[in-house]
């Protein structure tokens, strides 16, 4: 049985990745243009840059063996830090004039070899009809320093596979490098709800050792017959006590959570072809399938029918 935090990655559908491996010499920069439903990561292999994202005031120094993830997929900088109103270019432009045709190694920048920044990069998408708290209220980066350390060398060694295998021509070589960036976000996450930055956050909840009870034993069975009373009974408080704590933390009611997360799991139900109204709305905890479409209505915008035949439009597309 999956705990929390791998039960909301996993629902969440990780697909399709891009990644590579850069060597930057200075006088180098890249301008990364922003995607929806895209978390990004840049891991230092060898030397240091900087990264600008947008709307944050002051840029992250990302030095060797430090980690950063972009969780929502803003757009930013990566440079050398030498004259970057002139050196940070597009993207686009970088990948034309390197030549890098998605295989080996991005070969960029300027004529200072020993400045040589050896960068491991990569993107992973979501579904755009999944979403979660949890994703939606991450900050605009996190940045993990001596990302190697802190993450044991299981991690890095992680890093350094994927590095090997993005773009390469082995068999398996995609899928291995997904798996491992499900691995990299999922520690990535873990170190941020641990951190005290988190404590003080909306996503407060994660990592208090009573709400993060009840938490995981919602979601360890979703379809049960949850109230406020034996959700706060799951985290050792008292009904009103679970109650305001968890609207302080999580910045919304309890069954506001369990609702929301009951109809990711009815979508993911709807879109397997085989499956009924009435699978969905017991997979939700709802008794009948009359319930279960107006709390899909309420919660989604549209009725159970209404989204699998949008599901079904957009497969037939693809």
């Amino acid at each position: 049985m999956l705990d929390l935090l791998s039960d909301i990655l996993n629902k969440l559908s990780m697909r399709g990745t891009l990644y590579f491996r850069t060597s930057f010499t200075k006088p180098w920069g890249v301008a990364v243009p922003s995607y929806e439903n895209v978390a990004r990561f840049h891991f230092a292999h060898r030397g240091a840059c900087l990264v600008r994202v947008n709307g944050v005031d002051a840029p992250i120094a990302l030095n060797q063996g430090d980690l950063v993830i972009i969780p929502h997929g803003a757009s930013h900088d990566l440079y050398c830090g030498h004259d970057p109103e002139h050196t940070v270019m597009p993207l686009d432009t970088v990948l034309e004039r390197s030549g890098f045709d998605g295989s080996g190694v991005l070969v960029y920048g300027g004529e200072e070899p020993q400045s040589e920044t050896q960068l491991i990069c990569g993107h992973f998408a979501f579904d755009p009809k999944s979403r979660h708290i949890l994703m939606e209220r991450l900050p605009p980066y996190i940045h993990l320093t001596n990302y190697g350390e802190t993450a044991g060398r299981f991690m890095e060694a992680t890093l350094r596979v994927i590095g090997e295998e993005a773009g390469g021509h082995k068999m398996g070589g995609d899928l291995i490098a997904l798996k491992m960036s499900e691995a990299i976000l999922a520690q990535a996450v873990r170190s941020y709800l641990e951190s005290d930055a988190a404590q003080d956050s909306a996503l407060g909840g994660f990592s208090d050792k009573h709400l993060s009870k009840a938490l995981d034993a919602f979601h360890k069975a979703p379809a049960d017959s949850w109230t406020v009373e034996t959700l706060a009974h799951a985290a050792g408080m008292s009904r009103t006590g679970f109650a305001v704590q968890f609207r302080e933390q999580m910045q919304m009611p309890p069954m506001e959570y369990v609702t929301g997360w009951r109809m990711e799991i009815a979508k993911n139900v709807l879109k397997q072809g085989d499956a009924s109204l009435t699978d969905a709305a017991e997979s939700a905890g709802y008794a009948s399938d009359s319930a279960f479409t107006r709390a899909f209505k309420k919660e989604i915008g549209v009725t159970p029918a209404e989204f699998r035949r949008t599901e079904r439009a957009d497969h037939s597309h693809i």
